[in-house]
């Protein structure tokens, strides 16, 4: 009996004993095909030897030093790299050891830049219905997905969800994209007004919506009209970037497709691929010149933040993304994910919508194609699909609840940056064959 508390007490894991490339292999020696970098985290794979490396070299150098006492090389170097490629205006960096953590120090962050201003009155965060930013309470409580936030909820700090930039099914029949940005963005406004500008921190968003709706892009156009109206009223722009940033879109950072510089950003995943638990927040000079003007320091602080072997984890990292030409490979990768995806699944009587960035895709499971009528939450698809595709050797990240906490199954497709095209071709080809399978009797 294992006494480790499984996230399904339920359930039996196979025993993941090796990494070998695009492959995860188990102890009974079956190769798992990598499709969703567990979730969305591997973007380089299982065992790149030049990580692997850095993390010996920096082990035989120095393991950790707390941050309250020591800087290290390793961190600086890290930072001064993520600020050098960031977008416009960010000045620093903040260290932590994973997406939840991230998401929490930017609402501190937030909070205290208004304090530090002289505006403690605003204490209040708007964000958007089935987003997800982490699991812890703060994270929890911006993001949007009922499901995850119900038997939690008393324990919630109260904010404001709004409508996704979710075409397929908010945009309106006959309504242009256009006129649903126009809509969004004035539901925002109208958000704001109503609580009161003056109480209002910021607005917290995934560019491309990841786990709960999967893969899910902003129309053009969205994130400027969003950064607007919060310009308008003083409010903060905060982008979680944890699954979709770091290259995952084909831009290091997924904001860049959106024309928009945020006030602050959060990533992790892919900034250190898996091989090190880590995080990170990037924050606008004008909020450090704030923290620096007024009290000095940023209130908040975890253990292991920086940890010198995260740093040399997540700095190799970065190098290889550049010096591989893994953007340019991102970009032409993912164009044939698609291709495969729309040719598999274009006319596919279950798949609604099929959607997505770079190596960053979703498709969505649908009853009736033509009314987009989900199948019913109690068959529960994404779960079938999920153990389908792991017999077929295929890890993908299928989810439940993607219309509303409850209804609507889809699969998130975000395999490594190092993919050959044949390995493309057989994530389709093995998906495919799952979803024939799990769909067959339902």
């Amino acid at each position: 009996m294992s006494h480790v508390l499984h996230r399904h007490l339920a359930g039996s894991y196979p025993t993941a004993v090796a990494g070998d490339g695009v492959y995860v292999i188990d102890a009974e020696g079956r190769r798992y095909l990598d499709g969703s970098g567990g979730a969305a985290v591997s973007c380089l794979g299982h065992s790149h030897p030049r990580v692997r490396e850095a993390i010996k070299a920096q082990l035989d150098r120095l393991a950790f030093a707390h941050t309250s006492f020591f800087t290290t090389d390793i961190m600086e170097r890290l930072a001064d790299r993520l600020i050098a490629t960031a977008p416009a205006g960010m000045e620093k960096v903040y260290f932590v050891s994973g997406g939840s953590e991230a998401v929490e120090a930017a609402l501190k962050l937030a909070r205290q830049y208004f304090c530090e201003r002289g505006e403690p009155q605003r204490g209040r965060f708007i964000a958007r219905r089935q987003s997800y930013h982490g699991n812890t309470l703060g994270a929890l409580a911006v993001g949007g997905n009922a499901w995850r936030r119900a038997q939690f909820e008393p324990i919630l700090i109260d904010v404001e969800h709004v409508t996704p930039c979710y075409a397929y099914r908010e945009q309106r029949a006959g309504e242009t994209d256009s006129a649903f940005v126009h809509r969004l963005a004035a539901e925002l406004d109208a958000t704001i007004e109503r609580l009161g500008p003056e109480t209002v921190i910021g607005f917290v968003a995934e560019p491309v919506v990841g786990a709960t709706m999967g893969a899910v892009p902003a129309l053009p156009g969205y994130f400027q009209a969003i950064r607007h109206v919060l310009d308008k009223h003083g409010c903060l722009l905060i982008l979680d970037e944890v699954m979709c940033g770091m290259g995952r879109t084909g831009t290091l950072y997924a904001c860049e497709q959106d024309g928009v510089a945020p006030d602050l950003v959060c990533i992790a995943k892919g900034l250190g691929a898996g091989y090190e638990p880590i995080g990170a927040v990037l924050v606008q000079g004008a909020i450090v010149e704030a923290i620096r003007e007024g009290s000095g320091f940023f209130q908040h602080g975890h253990t292991y933040i920086g940890h010198a072997l995260a740093c040399a984890a997540a700095l190799a990292v970065q190098e290889a993304i550049e010096e591989e030409g893994l953007l340019e490979r991102v970009r032409a990768l993912g164009a044939r994910l698609d291709a495969g995806l729309q040719d598999r699944f274009g006319n596919h009587h279950h798949v609604g919508d099929i959607r997505g960035r770079g190596l960053f895709r979703g498709i969505e499971l649908v009853r009736d194609r033509a009314s987009k009528v989900p199948f019913d939450p109690t068959a529960k698809l994404h779960a079938k699909v999920k153990a389908e595709a792991m017999a077929r050797g295929l890890m993908i990240y299928p989810m439940g609840g993607t219309i509303d906490g409850r209804q609507g199954d889809h699969v998130l497709i975000a395999p490594p940056f190092i993919c050959t095209e044949a390995e493309i071709d057989a994530i389709v080809e093995r998906l495919g064959e799952a979803v024939d399978e799990a769909t067959l009797h339902i």
